[in-house]
């Protein structure tokens, strides 16, 4: 039986922005009472609109911002409020790859350096145990040794990717968030960097926590999802639930926008009236309720409870389950 490895309850983000002539300050509200646990060697992925907490949700988990609220637990190790100095141990098994690859790469390091620095941080290898790790980690994501002496520049997206997975790799970590890995890249190479994440899933036991705006991404690589919206997650279950029996009106609405490689097949699109809500002035009751088709009079006052769809772990937080 899997153990559990992360559990995230209640977790909340504020942000303090400067407003007008004066500086009053206002409070954006990033991320409103997230929780949700991932099993060991799972893949966990929160889908939403841009805007609405998730790359958040992973800066708070791998601890590059604090929560305000809420706890952190990451194998048996509560962290939300740790301090800089006692995270060091944590961070040799949470690793992160980021959205851009071209950004996410210091120009002017080797690849050999790029990779190896984590080791120079964490352990006391020698600089030939260091290379020998470097070299084998290079093969494990597709590329090859000669590689190592080449700047990050010389590269292509997929490859760039490719070099900041491994440098995430090279400390054996046991939870990778991967924030929107494949969004830069072109549809053809977003497939392989995908395949190669379920491989090195399937061959070193890594449990996902990944961060997507595209469900059909999203569908290729989870084992649960958890749908956020304003901050919130609104729907959440394993893949097949999710995606054969959605229930929260918000789900629904991604769902109908993902294309069908077929063209004599149609489905009826979901239209969202208005914009997503500003965080800094979110709508009372359901936050969903300024945009949602099958609005109630309670949604606008009310929150909406947690309520758990048939006994498959699927939750969804509306009145329509709730009345």
């Amino acid at each position: 039986m899997s153990n559990k490895l992360l559990k995230v309850t209640g977790i909340r983000k504020s942000f303090e922005i400067p407003s007008g002539i004066l500086g009053k300050k206002k409070i954006l509200k990033a991320v409103n009472d997230v929780s949700f646990e991932i099993m060991e060697g799972q893949t966990f992925s929160l889908v939403g609109e841009s805007g609405c907490g998730k790359s958040t949700t992973g800066r708070l988990v791998s601890r590059l911002l604090t929560p305000s609220e809420g706890e952190i637990w990451i194998d048996g190790e509560e962290i939300s409020q740790k301090k800089e100095s006692q995270l060091k141990k944590m961070r040799q098994k949470v690793q992160m790859i980021f959205q851009d690859p071209y950004a996410s790469l210091n120009p002017r390091m080797k690849v050999r350096d790029i990779i190896a620095e984590p080791l120079l941080i964490h352990t006391k290898l020698s600089k030939l145990e260091q290379q020998r790790l470097v070299s084998e980690i290079l093969k494990v994501v597709g590329l090859n040794e000669s590689h190592a002496d080449r700047y990050a520049h010389e590269f292509s997206g997929g490859q760039r990717q490719r070099i900041g997975i491994a440098r995430a790799l090279i400390m054996k970590p046991r939870l990778i968030i991967a924030d929107e890995p494949v969004s830069a890249l072109d549809v053809s190479i977003q497939s392989q960097i995908l395949n190669l994440l379920k491989d090195l899933q399937s061959e070193y036991n890594i449990t996902y926590l990944f961060i997507s705006h595209d469900l059909s991404v999203v569908e290729h690589i989870s084992d649960y999802i958890g749908v956020m919206y304003l901050g919130t997650i609104v729907e959440s279950g394993p893949k097949d639930a999710i995606f054969s029996n959605p229930q929260h009106p918000y789900t629904k609405a991604l769902l109908s926008s993902v294309p069908i490689p077929d063209p004599k097949l149609r489905k009826e699109r979901i239209i969202l009236k208005g914009d997503l809500p500003s965080p800094m002035n979110p709508p009372a009751g359901c936050p969903f309720h300024t945009r949602c088709p099958v609005s109630m009079e309670m949604c606008k006052t009310i929150v909406p409870k947690v309520t758990q769809v048939a006994l498959d772990n699927h939750f969804v937080s509306c009145h329509l389950m709730s009345s």
